[in-house]
């Protein structure tokens, strides 16, 4: 019986997951930290792509590989990105294709479980709800988690 209730503690640490935390004005984000490859000062030049959705600011060259570099602001609705020493670019990895993100700024890893995570299905709000997870409740606050693979997906392809 012990042994039973150990499994079940062992079950919970295996279902809690890392969360990179990150800023868009005054709202918290959370993305899967297993996803991301790497994360970079926005001091790099960012070359324009002629003929993209506006949430596409262009590409960088980073140690060789060329990504696309996509403005979260501007993807949810918000107003362009203002870069300042905070500005970073989170590089993420879908489905072997990496990809550049552009946040306000970058909180810290967090651990979220079932007991500190609610579904999307129970969320309203202004935000898309097919680019979210669901919430993360750590201590009270509010984390949104995203869904990357729906906000890097072309539009086109989603319809």
């Amino acid at each position: 019986m012990f042994q039973g209730g150990t499994d079940m503690a062992d079950q919970n640490t295996t279902d809690a997951r890392r969360y990179l935390v990150f800023r868009l004005e005054n709202d918290e984000y959370g993305i899967e930290i297993d996803k991301i490859s790497t994360i970079i000062e926005k001091d790099m030049d960012i070359t324009r792509v002629p003929k993209q959705p506006a949430f596409v600011k262009g590409v960088i060259n980073l140690r060789g590989e060329i990504i696309p570099v996509l403005s979260l602001r501007l993807k949810f609705g918000l107003d362009d990105d203002v870069y300042n020493e905070d500005t970073r670019i989170i590089i993420i990895k879908v489905d072997d294709l990496s990809i550049g993100l552009i946040v306000d700024s970058v909180a810290e890893v967090v651990l979220l479980d079932d007991e500190t995570t609610e579904s999307v299905s129970n969320i309203a709000g202004e935000r898309p709800l097919e680019y979210l997870k669901g919430v993360g409740k750590p201590d009270g606050r509010i984390i949104t988690l995203l869904d990357l693979e729906k906000i890097v997906m072309p539009e086109e392809a989603a319809t």
